[in-house]
């Protein structure tokens, strides 16, 4: 059964995590690379699964991967075997499923939150280029070879139990197209499917959300459909825009609000963590279900929704 709809059905809302990469720089990490997070599946594992913990403690009803950029291409070109790099994006899977039963199993309350899930993340092509199209979707793949990119993946994601995929900051529709053809090959498989947009209406490659939340209606494999790694002054119309096409659940993870310099690599200082928290009421209110945080997003901004949403 389609693992969101189940939750919903009990619970009004979902609240997911916030920044893996973000907590991990917090704890010394130098993510200035290629693999991003991915490299700390190498390198520390146990320091995801703390990550991981820390969000289930401060309220996340599901945890989001660390495989965004773990790829089997990827990996190869670091230098290891395609076994170890499938070993690597399975353990994603096994690290949140680990932390997620270790935290239930000790939570005293359960009565007012739903078991957490695990989803495991599908990024975008663009991810593993890390020249930042997953903000621009000017790939020069076709629909074939996106399937073709993303069908080993997603098996090992799937072989490896995750609850749900998170296909994420997915810049256009050729790309949501094509892992919806992939998902065919796996009966009772649900993913969610949250694109980066680029104002209050465009996704980034220039298509219309309404006209992605009106494409991915049709398939019954999509459990949502959203909006993350964008900034939070468009979510609110981006919402609505999917709600006129689509009666799925909506889904949306944004960004604190600080602006990325691609240049220099590095994030304003500016802090808009309240402005973030402020606005994830006004989210529910205009229809998304399934709320959390992306890029300097961090625990402390999930525990301000459970505040309003668990009263």
């Amino acid at each position: 059964m389609n693992p969101i709809e189940q939750i919903l059905n009990n619970f009004p809302i979902i609240i997911i995590d916030g920044a893996m990469a973000t907590e991990l720089e917090k704890y010394e990490c130098n993510l200035k690379d290629r693999l991003w997070s991915a490299k700390i599946l190498m390198e520390n594992p146990e320091l995801i699964k703390k990550v991981h913990l820390d969000y289930f403690k401060a309220g996340a009803d599901c945890a989001i991967t660390a495989s965004y950029q773990a790829t089997i291409e990827g990996y190869k070109e670091r230098g290891l075997t395609e076994e170890e790099a499938i070993g690597l994006i399975k353990k994603s899977v096994q690290i949140a499923a680990e932390a997620r039963d270790e935290f239930w199993t000790e939570l005293n309350d359960k009565s007012n939150r739903p078991k957490p899930l695990v989803a495991a993340s599908v990024g975008p092509y663009g991810a593993f280029l890390a020249d930042g199209s997953e903000y621009r979707g000017n790939y020069s793949l076709n629909e074939d070879e996106l399937v073709t990119f993303h069908k080993e993946r997603i098996r090992v994601l799937v072989e490896a139990g995750a609850d749900i995929l998170a296909c994420e900051t997915i810049p256009c529709l050729v790309e949501a197209k094509a892992i919806t053809r992939v998902l065919k090959e796996f009966s009772g498989v649900y993913a969610w499917f949250s694109f980066s947009a680029k104002d209050d209406y465009h996704i980034s490659d220039g298509e219309k959300i309404s006209s992605c939340a009106e494409w991915l209606d049709g398939e019954e494999q999509v459990a949502a459909i959203g909006i993350n790694c964008s900034s939070p002054h468009f979510i609110e119309s981006l919402i609505k825009e999917i709600k006129s096409r689509t009666s799925k659940p909506i889904i949306v993870y944004p960004n604190s609000g600080e602006e990325y310099d691609a240049t220099s690599k590095t994030w304003g200082d500016e802090s808009l963590t309240n402005h973030f928290t402020s606005n994830t009421q006004r989210w529910y209110e205009a229809g998304a279900q399934i709320i959390g945080g992306c890029c300097r997003t961090n625990p402390e901004d999930i525990t301000a929704i459970t505040i309003w949403a668990r009263k």
